[in-house]
């Protein structure tokens, strides 16, 4: 018999416009969930229980004719986004006890939308590490093998998704972020093109790299919740691309993408680094289901290379420069204070002459490919790396090499602007997923998300889940409290 949980988020929210379920029931059902395998899988930092059953109440109290598609729907927000009234740590012990006066716009946007917020998902620390391993909460380990990393910095929002403790959820992707953790937890998760998804109130923007967006089971439910976080805010640095009609969901459902010149790579483009068989595997499998489509796929050399990474390593330092206080920088992490020890030497004539040549390289880049609608390549250039594996006997100049090397692709992506979308496409020999990315022209948003589904429906569905899932049965909706802490 199917769980609540079994539901995709735009399921769980039809049966609640159909009266088979309640909002708070949901919340009930996936705060157990949390509750037994929460630190299992390392996907919270805070809990918030008791806000959850409130948001919930609301939300089944709330008017039919103002539901949308996800409304009353469990969800979490990462750690690395300001939440009101909520422990927010950005993965670190520095901020253990901040709680943020504010909410960051996507914040609003969900609590607008009627979803339920069950708490903060684990982080790296300060964003600064493909691995979710701090020192707020137990790492984010991936449902699938708890021996392996979740990754980051959206690991917990992954490591939740892929357990089944929400159905989406949001996080963001400065270098691959979200990418990352949805290729190693068998996920879909997108970056949005530059300036679809405000990155507000607060912050500088930090050179357009980073931004909001959904990770989830399926393409229908990230389309959703990518319409949720994309409402336009005055005073955004970026201009946002034209929403298509109906939204990114009406795209999802026609996967409709027309007739695509694929571009296909599979060339490291941050290292000179060998490439997985199984993730060369991925991008067949990818190439063929595509060709079957109908759309032309050729070969191409990658946008950039190997020789770009001094440059791209210059911004990374100084990205490490958030505001710490002084008196707490000694409770920051080894790799977070090496990088923010390299920022700090680097001038401002320094920083934007690479910025300048970078912005070049890019120029470059997008001539290499003009002609093709959508790029196809691997997300990482390996299918999954074990906890610890990245600093265990390392110092944190050779965990930041090889985090490098594990993940050449995503990060070009973050600094084109361009939406990219990494897909479950593959299965590593040992059952475990394998990603692929999906990149379309900047502000294309709508094709990308409509080739997307096409290749999820060519490819019969990746909806499957690790054994986590069914170890944990129906909770009791009378039952008392549920989560570490609440707020």
């Amino acid at each position: 018999m199917a769980e609540p949980h079994d539901l995709t988020a735009l399921e769980q929210a039809a049966a609640i416009a159909r009266g088979e379920l309640s909002s708070l029931e949901l919340a009930e059902h996936h705060l157990h969930r949390v509750d037994a395998l929460g630190d299992t899988v390392g996907a919270f930092v805070t809990v918030t229980a008791e806000l959850a059953r409130a948001a919930a109440r609301a939300a089944d109290a709330a008017p039919a004719d103002e539901r949308g598609p996800l409304h009353g729907v469990p969800t979490a927000i990462k750690d690395l986004t300001l939440t009101a009234g909520v422990r927010t740590t950005f993965g670190s012990a520095a901020f253990a006890d901040f709680v943020p006066p504010v909410d960051a716009d996507v914040v609003r946007f969900l609590r607008a939308a009627g979803l339920v917020s069950l708490g903060k998902t684990t982080t790296s620390e300060l964003g600064c590490s493909l691995y979710s391993e701090g020192l707020v909460a137990p790492p984010a380990r991936n449902p699938w093998d708890l021996a392996y990393t979740a990754g980051g910095s959206s690991g917990g929002a992954a490591a939740a998704v892929a357990a089944g403790l929400v159905p989406v959820a949001q996080g963001s992707d400065g270098g691959g972020s979200l990418r990352i953790p949805a290729s190693l937890c068998g996920l879909i998760g997108y970056k949005p093109s530059r300036g679809l998804v405000s990155g507000g109130p607060l912050g500088s923007g930090a050179f357009g790299l980073p931004t909001n967006g959904p990770i989830g089971r399926t393409v229908a439910d990230v389309a959703a919740l990518l319409d949720v976080l994309a409402e336009p805010v005055p005073g955004e640095p970026y201009l946002p691309p034209v929403p298509p009609p109906g939204g990114y969901l009406s795209a999802a459902r026609g996967a409709a993408p027309g007739r695509l010149r694929v571009g296909r790579f599979t060339a490291p483009m941050l290292a000179d680094e060998p490439v997985h068989p199984d993730c060369v595997a991925a991008v067949d499998r990818a190439a063929a289901l595509l060709t079957a489509a109908g759309h032309e796929v050729v070969e191409v050399p990658p946008p950039l290379g190997p020789q770009v990474w001094p440059l791209f390593e210059v911004v990374w330092y100084v990205l490490a420069l958030a505001p710490v206080p002084l008196e707490r920088e000694r409770e920051l992490l080894p790799l977070t204070r090496f990088l923010r020890s390299r920022g700090a030497g680097i001038s401002a004539g320094t920083l934007t002459a690479t910025l300048g040549e970078i912005q070049a390289q890019v120029r470059l880049g997008a001539r290499r490919t003009a002609g093709c609608d959508v790029l196809l390549c691997p997300t990482l250039a390996s299918p999954q790396a074990p906890i610890g594996w990245f600093t265990e006997g390392r110092t944190p100049e050779e965990d930041f090499d090889l985090q490098r090397r594990f993940s050449p692709y995503c990060a070009v992506f973050n600094v084109t602007g361009a939406p990219s979308v990494s897909l479950p496409v593959g299965v590593a020999a040992e059952g475990l997923p394998v990603g692929v990315l999906l990149t379309g022209r900047y502000g294309d948003d709508a094709r990308l998300v409509a080739a997307a589904a096409q290749l999820e429906r060519s490819s019969g569905g990746w909806d499957r889940h690790p054994a986590v899932w069914r170890s944990v049965g129906s909770a009791n909706v009378n039952g008392s409290g549920v989560g570490r802490s609440s707020r």
